[in-house]
């Protein structure tokens, strides 16, 4: 059956989308204090200060346990079986603090829907995910005995869903319905992600959901070409998910994607170009609704114009690359790219991996990042690829390629002290790092960087670094020269066990973790060190390229 939302049911009765009558509004509203609108409730709750008192950890909350959070200073609610402490959030509600502290300490999800059933909640509250409601098995009643035509099978239980093709979700929703926990006995869990589809008038939706908690930093990839045939790929780990369509109508070449990393589901909108109701999303194409292991997923490549070149130092340039219109790609941290090239009547392809602007983040938000890639590439005079790229003119083009690699984050959420070996532009995979686990990672109490370079002028970013160090207690960077000049004073030479045993220092009661990066010969070299030091292969990721 076509998911295709009535006119009655989008939005929902009571929406701030829909026009209250004159002079009245959705919902009641108070007078926030200075300093508390959505967009300072933002940077707060991406301040990596804990919001949940658990440190990082999710729980199972149990009824009883839900109960005793009912005050304005320890107030938790649950939202479709979700449960959230919501008194970080208190002064920043545009309904005040009486409106929430209705739902202190019970399922609060029936007077969410009656005013809020359009905000995107599991995005405005990430930070403050306590974990799931826990399932009382020993309240479950007795099924019933299973009649004749009623759609369950011999176990009593309704078959599990067909794995393909749009699922049932209501269309008056424009967010994931997290079904509440069923103390009902369940089939074998199915962790393939699904998809559904909704659209209004102006604008078709495409929702996913992962079963499972995504990166912060994203890990989507839209792909919209002028013939309307729309590519999303999600990575999962290791795994590579993958909707692939001929849309059924024309569509404006502009994408949005909306992430809640916490719960795992994805919103992918296009615009109409022509108002009106689609009677299905189009035809789908060769690959779609598949998930198979990323290396095994061809590479899939679009073209970046070139809109600017900042020098770094005196060989290495920063180049920004802008996304064509249609497409927006999420770069997961410490996963790199394929840049390829005609050159010389040969195909070159060489990998790179993605920084930010810079290390540390503007104080006002830049649109310009979810439609941007910034790569940080040391230009060789001898070589293929880095020349033909310094030579580009800006508003050429060059092919990039989807992100490729396998670092994962999953390691570190437990991670304590974090230690970086880094030479040269083997620094790159851990700029982005070193700026999330500052951000997202309240667990990991020291970060720190040994960054070893040739010349004092080969340092990359030496002074935002510096900065950083200086105004984060967290973060701490030593710089290792191997033919310094005669007023260096730091240390020099190149990695030693004696250097890194130092460095590599393991405080009572905590839990490491060590990134290693750079020419092939230092990597192996610094690798084998830290192996001596005691640590583990689980302990140790050495980015390759």
């Amino acid at each position: 059956m076509l998911n295709v939302p009535s006119q009655q049911s989008f939005p929902a009765p009571g929406s701030q989308q829909r026009v209250a009558p004159a002079g009245q509004s959705g919902r009641n509203k108070v007078a926030l204090k200075p300093g508390h609108s959505l967009m300072d409730w933002i940077r707060f709750a991406k301040s990596g200060q804990d919001l949940t008192g658990l440190r990082g950890r999710l729980i199972d909350v149990t009824q009883d346990e839900l109960k005793k959070h009912n005050t304005r200073n320890d107030c938790w609610t649950c939202i479709r079986g979700m449960v959230y402490n919501v008194s970080p959030y208190m002064d920043y509600h545009p309904g005040g603090e009486e409106e929430l502290m209705r739902a202190a300490g019970i399922d609060g999800t029936d007077l969410f829907d009656q005013v809020h059933r359009w905000v995107n909640y599991e995005s405005m509250l990430k930070e403050c995910l306590v974990g799931r409601m826990a399932v009382k098995t020993s309240s479950a009643k007795k099924a019933p005995a299973p009649k004749k035509g009623d759609g369950t099978n011999m176990n009593g239980l309704a078959p599990p869903a067909p794995p393909a093709g749009p699922a049932t979700l209501s269309p008056s929703s424009s967010f994931a319905m997290l079904q509440p926990p069923s103390a009902a006995p369940a089939p074998a869990k199915d962790t393939r992600p699904r998809y559904d589809w909704f659209q209004t008038d102006v604008a078709v939706t495409i929702v996913i959901y992962t079963k499972r908690k995504i990166p912060s930093s994203g890990c989507t990839i839209v792909d919209l070409d002028d013939g309307g045939v729309l590519r999303v790929e999600v990575l999962l780990g290791k795994m590579s998910y993958m909707l692939h369509f001929r849309l059924a109508e024309e569509v404006e070449d502009s994408v949005a994607v909306h992430t809640a990393p916490a719960v795992g589901k994805i919103q992918v909108s296009v615009p109409k170009r022509a108002k009106g109701t689609w009677t299905d999303l189009g035809q789908t194409l060769e690959l779609h609704n598949t998930i198979l292991r990323q290396k095994d997923r061809a590479l899939h490549y679009r073209e970046c114009k070139l809109v600017s070149k900042t020098e770094v130092n005196h060989n290495t340039q920063l180049f920004q690359l802008q996304l064509p219109r249609g497409t927006v790609m999420h770069v997961p941290v410490g996963k790199h790219v394929y840049l390829k090239a005609l050159i010389h009547d040969s195909v070159v392809v060489k990998p790179y991996t993605p920084v930010e602007e810079r290390l540390v983040p503007a104080a006002s938000p830049d649109s310009t990042q979810d439609s941007h890639l910034f790569l940080m590439i040391k230009v060789y005079p001898d070589g293929v690829f880095t020349p033909h790229l310094n030579r580009l003119n800006i508003g050429d083009h060059v092919s990039v390629s989807g992100p490729e690699g396998p670092f994962s984050l999953r390691p570190l959420r437990e991670v304590t002290h974090l230690y970086l070996l880094a030479a040269g532009t083997g620094f790159t995979p851990m700029a982005r790092l070193i700026r999330l686990t500052l951000q997202d990672l309240a667990t990991v109490r020291k970060i720190k960087l040994m960054f070893f370079n040739r010349h004092e002028r080969d340092i990359l970013w030496r002074s935002e670094l510096d900065d950083l160090a200086a105004n984060d207690e967290r973060f701490q960077v030593e710089y290792v020269l191997s033919e310094p000049c005669d007023t260096w004073t730091g240390q020099t030479g190149r990695p030693e066990q004696d250097m890194l045993a130092r460095f590599l220092h393991r405080p009572h009661d905590s839990k490491c973790y060590v990134c290693v990066c750079g020419p092939t010969a230092f990597t192996e070299l610094a690798e084998g060190f830290v192996k001596q030091q005691g640590f583990s292969v689980e302990e140790i990721h050495a980015f390759q390229g």
